[in-house]
């Protein structure tokens, strides 16, 4: 990985990383997490959420919620995605996150070539979340995160499979829609939701 390769620009800035989980998906909100990680107290094995494993992941959001500066959480709904599309929701959801760190970054490092609308200094990176330590740090916050939202909407809907699919329009995905039908955390958008309505 290469870490911190973009860091050089920014010594003694205070860096918030910034990425989502859950655009591609048919359910279920789009995540977007920001991280300020504490140069003093480096962790290792920061990758791109989706390189590590279920299990790595999860350690890992722990010891960055322990470890970071400062770091959020925060989403756009199925209803945000519906009425303005995902990209546009996703945007929402990272400028909420950022938004809702109690340390004001300086400069922000968002994953992608999108950026959302800040009060502050910001720069897109396309594959951010394997160059940029903090934007791993997020990208990792902001699929743990989703992961849990889908376990949990199992539990509520246990003829959807979301714990495995994740809402992801798989083939077991589009056949439980096809046998139970739309629910209300389905992105109604979407072409194979739209499609099946």
């Amino acid at each position: 990985m290469v870490a911190n390769n973009l860091m050089v620009n920014y010594q003694g800035f205070l860096i918030a990383g910034v990425d989502e989980a859950g655009r591609g998906p048919l359910a279920g909100p789009v995540v977007a997490a920001a991280v300020i990680l504490n140069p003093s107290n480096p962790i290792t094995g920061l990758a791109d959420s989706k390189k590590l494993s279920e299990t790595k992941r999860d350690q890992l959001s722990v010891i960055i919620m322990r470890s970071a500066l400062s770091w959020s959480i925060a989403a756009a709904s199925v209803a945000e995605i519906d009425e303005l599309n995902i990209l546009q929701a996703t945007l929402l959801a990272m400028r909420r996150a950022v938004l809702g760190l109690h340390v004001r970054p300086e400069q922000v490092l968002v994953d992608g070539n999108q950026l959302p609308e800040l009060p502050i200094p910001a720069e897109a990176i396309v594959k951010g979340d394997s160059k940029v330590q903090a934007i791993s740090a997020a990208s990792i916050l902001a699929k743990v995160e989703r992961d849990r939202l889908m376990y949990d909407y199992h539990t509520q809907y246990p003829d959807f499979s979301f714990h495995r699919h994740k809402g992801y329009g798989t083939q077991q995905h589009l056949a439980e829609i096809h046998q139970y039908g739309v629910l209300d955390i389905h992105r109604k958008t979407f072409k194979p939701v739209k499609k099946y309505l």
